[in-house]
């Protein structure tokens, strides 16, 4: 129920302020009732504290992409005890573990399912190994999910387009890890996982960035143990080499290690350049022959090599 305004006394929208225990929109300015008995949408019982609030609410959690039916579906839970909370006998608790067993093959029925099943373990087991966030094994959930939609599945190892769907949520949300990295972690060898990743491009036209080197600095100082300064230092050698095309057509780990080792160097932080390919995942001739190119082009002096 509203209560007519004259034009002459319309109350500015940041001076409109909601009275949740009347159910009333009030102008702060004149006190004017603007609109009254409101229906509360939210929930009809009260909390005071996260455990109270936990317990009330009668909604589930939030999707979770990396599960194959998105954590929609309920399960029966391994406790042995009833809702007023006595234990179960022994014959009843048979029945619940049936109950179980049954509730969960009833959620996998098409091969569409068991296929999602599998490669969701599977997008799980490589991301935790990798490190990876939450935010990028979602978004590889997404870009599988969606090569399930097309058919780009069939044929293939579930393996290997995770791989590729992981890698390619990587580069998309700008986390520095390579394909080799990624294969590693699989059966299928880093030639078949590329024949994937290239796949998912062309068929689900995925939006994927140019690989920038400097996203690879910070974790490659990281795992050497590196200054601030030092990986700072390293990101502005790598600007200076954009500037004067020394990046096009490079491997970024390999310009990301040379910057890295110049920058140790520079700082006194001395990494050998066996260290650094290592941890970049590159060989030393690619770490030397970036590091001589960025020297050269870029005018560097290394004093004390």
């Amino acid at each position: 129920m509203s209560k007519e305004n004259s034009s002459d006394n319309e109350c500015p929208q940041d001076k409109i302020i909601f009275d949740a225990d009347r159910g009333e929109y009030i102008c702060s300015e004149n006190g004017e009732v603007i609109e009254e008995r409101i229906v509360d949408q939210g929930p009809e019982w009260r909390a005071f504290t996260p455990e109270e609030k936990e317990k009330r609410s009668r909604v589930g959690g939030p999707l979770n992409q990396t599960i194959h039916d998105r954590g929609l579906s309920t399960l029966i839970d391994w406790k042995d005890k009833d809702a007023i909370g006595r234990n179960l006998d022994p014959k009843r608790r048979l029945e619940v573990l049936r109950w179980r067993k049954w509730q969960i093959r009833a959620r996998i029925q098409s091969s569409i399912d068991r296929n999602l099943a599998q490669a969701m373990n599977e997008l799980e087991r490589i991301g935790n190994l990798l490190g990876l966030p939450k935010s990028v094994k979602d978004e590889g959930a997404l870009i599988y999910r969606k090569a399930v939609e097309k058919g780009l599945v069939r044929g293939r190892s579930i393996e290997s387009v995770v791989a590729a769907a992981i890698y390619a949520s990587c580069r998309r949300m700008k986390i520095a890890r390579t394909l080799d990295e990624i294969a590693q972690y699989t059966k299928a060898n880093r030639k078949e996982v590329a024949r994937c990743y290239r796949l998912l491009l062309r068929e689900l036209n995925v939006g994927v960035p140019v690989s920038d080197p400097k996203d690879y600095v910070t974790r490659i100082g990281s795992l050497l143990g590196l200054s601030g300064a030092s990986m700072k230092l390293a990101a502005e050698i790598l600007d200076k080499a954009k500037n004067v095309g020394l990046t096009a057509g490079k491997d970024p780990a390999g310009l990301a290690a040379a910057a890295i080792y110049i920058a140790a160097l520079l700082n006194e932080e001395r990494r050998t350049q066996k260290e650094i390919a290592q941890v970049a995942g590159v060989t030393e001739v690619t770490v030397r022959n970036r590091y001589k190119e960025l020297i050269q082009e870029l005018k560097i002096e290394i004093q004390n090599q």
